[in-house]
């Protein structure tokens, strides 16, 4: 019986705490639970106003009563002691590698539990005071590991820092962590658990995505196959018919068939194979996830959580599918018209159904257009499938919005916000176009000015070089920095900042900058607003052992005002681009930021002109 409990635990064994029942009690709908654990599960569930079966889900309008089940308590006791006997003559010694036992004396057995509270690990023969006595089994037990302990304090670690982004002891928290922002680690487990099993979500529906689209290759692939297989075979049964008129020409159309065949099979076993690598990559990811979310060592899945956390899936992979050159419908269908006129006119219709064979290529080849492109209506189009609409002609250029799945496409043009049309209708536009303006006017969006109209003739190109034009290189980070004086209206607003603010760059991103203002951190704008403010001097002003203080305008400091008040003097201990450290009579080494602070004449007073970083 204990051999069957050992090889089958999970039938024994407790679906909660996954151990063998302990004060095992029945609830009505028939499942087995410990006592402690279907309590404790009840206890979470009274918070939504709810009471299930763990297992079954049936739900009870009021919370069932417990009461102990004598004789399964008794018959699991006996397998326990049983099992345990069993358990105790196959032990192994532990090796390298394994956990011993701590209370092994001598022969040291290979460790089965960990004690979160003893900081010990046991074998199966001494666990079982765990499992029997009152006190004991009130300790959380864990699959034997190497216990985390704080190699400063020889504690658990059982606490996680959020600031200093590390698991730590209780003592820590009252020593190098003090004040800092802390959670259990089961708490901050439960949060990144939940965020990875988004990620797992996210996987597993893009690895269905990526299935579905696997399918729905194979079966196009093989449809074209067949498809080509038939025009070839529709082809040589309609020219048998004619032989004698055909025999020279025929060679040449089943082989433009073939060739056509070929490069699209080939593109096809391409991308196939590119989606099998995919999946493939997505499910490796999967199991990384599953074995890091199923472990027992918050330690292992904190530590590995980052490395993980930031790969979804969705976004590393675009969709593929299989888009051949042509249908070879249309080729049978022209096969068989020609067949009808054959007889009377054969040597003039068969080099004009090789020419519309090749024409079937380039009108179902894909056209290279993208959302962002420049665009305008072809010459050869006389009336788009979806009208003209307002202001819109052969001349008009737009920019392309939105490219539907129905090879649609939604195209701004001047005079005309989201005009439809087909993207056959389309042709790029180059930036050397000379039609790449509408009529005789040209719209402009100036740093000054959005959407600026002007005639043709009145402009001029400008080289890329301008002077006038800042260039990434102008800007660097921790450069200070100011909207220009012409900039009416930034792109992204003016928030608290003023043309007299200035400010320190943060980031720097495309044609994106990120300052960090006195009036507004984290203020966004544009390289072509602003403008580089000569530091000359300033760096003098706020040199090591210079006197300063807080600026006036200053109503609460980046970092805080701390013990500092906006009558506080100090001196300058160190200072770079962005950040300057201050020693003040009520606080030392106070941190602040250049753009907050202004140097003092020596003689502490403001009336000879202080020297400021504005």
């Amino acid at each position: 019986m204990a051999e069957a409990v050992l090889r089958d635990h999970e039938r024994y064994s407790c679906p909660i705490c996954l151990d063998l029942l302990k004060d095992p009690v029945t609830i009505p709908c028939g499942h087995s639970y410990c006592m402690s654990c279907i309590n404790e599960y009840w206890n979470m569930e009274d918070q939504k106003g709810t009471c299930s079966c763990p297992q079954c889900r049936q739900t009870f309008y009021s919370r069932p009563s417990l009461n102990r089940s004598t004789v399964l308590a008794e018959i699991m006791e006996t397998l326990r002691v049983t099992a345990l006997q069993v358990s105790e003559s196959a032990q192994s010694l532990s090796g390298p590698g394994d956990i011993g036992c701590d209370f092994c004396i001598g022969r040291k057995f290979k460790a089965v539990k960990s004690c979160l509270e003893c900081l010990a690990s046991y074998c199966e023969a001494h666990v079982q005071p765990h499992y029997n006595v009152p006190a004991l089994k009130k300790h959380k037990l864990i699959k034997a590991t190497i216990m985390p302990t704080c190699s400063k304090h020889d504690k658990l670690l059982e606490v996680y820092c959020r600031t200093d982004q590390k698991c730590v002891c209780m003592h820590c928290l009252m020593d190098d962590h003090k004040g800092h922002d802390t959670v259990p680690c089961t708490t901050e487990r439960n949060d990144k658990q939940i965020k990875l099993a988004d990620n797992q979500t996210k996987l597993k529906q893009t690895i269905q995505a990526k299935e579905k689209e696997l399918q729905m290759m194979k079966m196009d692939i093989k449809s074209h196959s067949n498809s080509a297989k038939k025009a070839v075979e529709n082809s040589k049964k309609a020219f048998i018919e004619l032989v004698r008129f055909i025999e020279l020409r025929s060679t040449d159309v089943i082989k433009k068939i073939k060739a056509h065949e070929k490069a699209d099979l080939d593109q096809g076993a391409k991308l196939q194979e590119k989606l099998e690598v995919e999946i493939k990559e997505l499910k490796r990811r999967k199991e990384v996830l599953e074995t890091l979310l199923q472990t027992d060592d918050s330690i292992n899945f904190l530590q590995n959580y980052e490395s993980l956390s930031s790969s979804s899936g969705s976004d590393d992979f675009p969709s593929l599918s299989f888009k051949p050159c042509c249908s070879y419908m249309d080729v049978s269908k022209l096969v068989f018209e020609l067949k009808e006129r054959l007889e009377t006119t054969f040597n003039q219709e068969i080099s004009e159904t090789s020419k519309k064979v090749s024409d079937l290529v380039t009108k179902n080849a894909p056209v290279c257009i993208k959302v962002g492109d420049r665009v305008r209506v072809k010459p050869s189009v006389n009336t788009p499938k979806y009208e003209w609409g307002r202001n819109v002609t052969h001349k008009s250029v737009g920019l392309v919005k939105d490219i539907k799945g129905d090879e649609s496409l939604v195209v701004e043009f001047h005079g005309h916000t989201n005009w439809r049309g087909i993207l056959s209708e389309m042709e790029l536009v180059t930036d050397d176009d000379e039609c790449a303006v509408d009529g005789d006017t040209v719209s402009v969006d100036f740093p000054e000015h959005s959407d600026w109209t002007g005639m043709l003739l009145e402009m001029e190109l400008a080289p890329d070089d301008d002077a006038g034009s800042p260039t990434h290189d102008c800007f660097k980070i921790g450069n200070r920095v100011h909207v220009r004086s012409s900039v009416k209206n930034p792109k992204h607003g003016w928030g608290e900042v003023t043309h007299s603010s200035i400010g320190v760059i943060k980031k720097i991103q495309g044609e994106s900058l990120t300052v960090d203002f006195p009036e507004q951190i984290d203020w966004i704008g544009t390289v072509s607003e602003m403008e580089l403010v000569d530091n000359a001097g300033s760096e003098l002003c706020l040199s090591p052992g210079a006197k300063v203080r807080v600026k006036p305008s200053i109503i609460t400091p980046v970092h805080g005002w701390g013990c500092v008040t906006k009558d506080s003097i100090g001196v300058v201990l160190d200072t770079d681009n962005t950040k300057v450290t201050v020693n003040f009579p009520e606080q030392s080494n106070w941190t602040g930021i250049v753009s907050e602070i202004e140097a003092l004449p020596n003689n502490d007073t403001l009336d000879q002109g202080a020297c400021r970083v504005d």
